[in-house]
């Protein structure tokens, strides 16, 4: 096997120092442009072609450093340039002006001519102070796009606060520079631990917490169905007595639900109320019976979340309290004004489904810096008091609206699931407070599928990559939200 050297040296150029020419006004020229000066909006950019793009034009408009001038090449154009771009459609041109730069000592890059070129425009990934070059050896600008595409959707957004806490310890420590690397290594250890070791504790854990809770449950069920009542107790024995089949359709309808819900960080309320209503449940048993089970399933999702490293500690803080203040508003409101539930229900399934859409449409085009959602408060007060009156809702209108703000999707799915536990707890509370607590078998069977599901749920989330995740986010929210409109 022949070995191949790439005898390229990368470096990162702080180009608003320089002066650069770009030649050509064609769709190269637009994408060497908009290359140059999306990295570095400072650069002084002199644009010479005897036809100039309305799109290159367009994007002048918005850059005022980029001069254009719209006539013919000549040589003096290379005088105070430090790096040249040369894009036209005619190799004789091309081959001029790059022996020109040459005689001048300009570096230069000729499109789609690799033995022409002193250096290539990789294709870039960035996600805040990260930022990585892709080169091929010029072989094929193809490749570096898709390595390009792969390594954005590796990196999550929340990468640039993990470099800013770095920044800060590294300020604060003490000593000289040997010490300060060693402790700088503790710190970041953590990050290279082996992966395939990790994996392992993953399904290990997985096989305990799905496997312990059925077989925990089976087993008091029969030691309360057998043993005579005055060794385990009357009322445990009664309840044991009083089971019957259906209790199985209510286990079935919590494991979708909530497998739903920890893998996609929504959807839980929606679909074990849709799916009650279905078996006969009355709308006002399904609703109590959700949010009384919802605070066990999502406290064991939200922990499962945890565990596997899905939580972004800052982003679940800024959700808790305005999400717990929204839940007991919204509970109140719907014990007392009940009759305009039907009125709130299609509007929020209409503000779904419009985010259903934005999901997906981020999801599938070519990725750009996103800013994320600032207000986060608002956001979960709105979303904690239409859960409590829509019977669903903290998941879709949460999750959906920070991802489509630009929010990873895998730390905030983990995140807005942690919160829901508080969430529902609030909400139940209230509820069983004005309302009281009935149908227990109901819940029973709800909290016992939702628990086996959960850490099942949050595994998923944790290897789907985060464009999957999005995709399927977006396609589960527009069908809820076409089923609540028009069923």
């Amino acid at each position: 096997m022949t070995t191949v050297k790439n005898n390229l040296f990368p470096v990162f150029l702080k180009l608003e120092n320089f002066r650069v020419l770009i030649v050509g006004g064609g769709k190269v020229g637009l994408e060497k442009v908009t290359a140059v000066l999306n990295n570095s909006p400072a650069t002084k950019v002199t644009l010479i072609a005897t036809t100039v793009s309305e799109d290159i034009k367009q994007f002048a408009e918005a850059h005022t450093n980029l001069i254009i001038k719209e006539r013919i090449f000549n040589n003096e154009d290379l005088e105070n340039i430090d790096l040249v771009i040369v894009a036209v459609n005619n190799k004789e041109t091309s081959i001029h002006i790059k022996e020109e730069a040459q005689k001048r000592n300009i570096l230069a890059n000729v499109a789609d001519t690799p033995e022409q070129c002193d250096f290539y425009l990789g294709s870039i990934v960035q996600k805040g102070n990260v930022k990585i070059a892709v080169s091929t050896n010029g072989k094929s600008p193809t490749m570096a796009k898709r390595i390009r595409e792969t390594l954005e959707d590796s990196f999550p957004l929340e990468i640039n606060e993990s470099i800013d806490n770095l920044t800060n310890v590294r300020k604060h420590l003490s000593g000289d520079f040997s010490a300060k690397v060693k402790k700088l290594n503790a710190i970041t250890s953590i990050l290279s631990n082996n992966p395939e070791k990790l994996n392992k504790v993953s399904r290990k854990r997985l096989l305990i917490y799905g496997f312990s809770v059925p077989a925990l449950i089976i087993f008091g069920y029969l030691l309360c169905y057998y043993l005579p009542p005055d060794i385990i107790g009357g009322y445990s024995y009664l309840i044991a007595q009083s089971l019957d089949s259906s209790i199985l359709y209510y286990i079935l309808a919590g494991f979708i639900a909530q497998l739903i819900d920890g893998a996609l960080g929504m959807a839980y309320g929606i679909t074990a109320t849709t799916f009650l209503l279905s078996f006969g449940i009355s709308p006002a048993a399904s609703s109590a019976s959700v949010h009384t089970s919802e605070v066990f399933t999502s406290g064991v999702s939200g922990l499962m979340h945890l565990k596997f490293g899905n939580v972004n500690k800052k982003l679940f803080k800024n959700l808790l309290i305005p999400g717990v203040i929204g839940a007991i508003l919204g509970a109140y409101i719907l014990t007392s004004l009940s009759n305009f539930n039907y009125i709130i229900k299609p509007v929020v399934s209409l503000y779904t489904l419009i985010l259903g859409g934005i999901i997906i449409y981020k999801a599938i085009k070519k990725n750009t810096a996103r800013k994320k959602t600032k207000r986060i408060f608002p956001l979960a007060l709105f979303g904690g008091l239409l859960d409590s009156i829509g019977g669903g809702g903290w998941g879709p209108i949460v999750s959906s609206t920070l991802i489509a703000g630009g929010r990873n999707a895998r730390y905030t799915i983990g995140s807005v699931n942690l919160a829901e536990f508080f969430v529902a707890l609030a909400s139940s509370l209230t509820f069983i407070t004005l309302i009281g607590l009935t149908h227990w078998m109901i819940i029973a069977g709800l909290i016992i599928g939702g628990v086996i599901a959960a850490p099942i749920g949050a595994l998923i989330a944790n290897k789907i990559p985060t464009k999957t995740i999005m995709i399927l986010v977006g396609l589960v929210v527009i069908i809820i939200s076409l089923k609540r409109i028009f069923f």
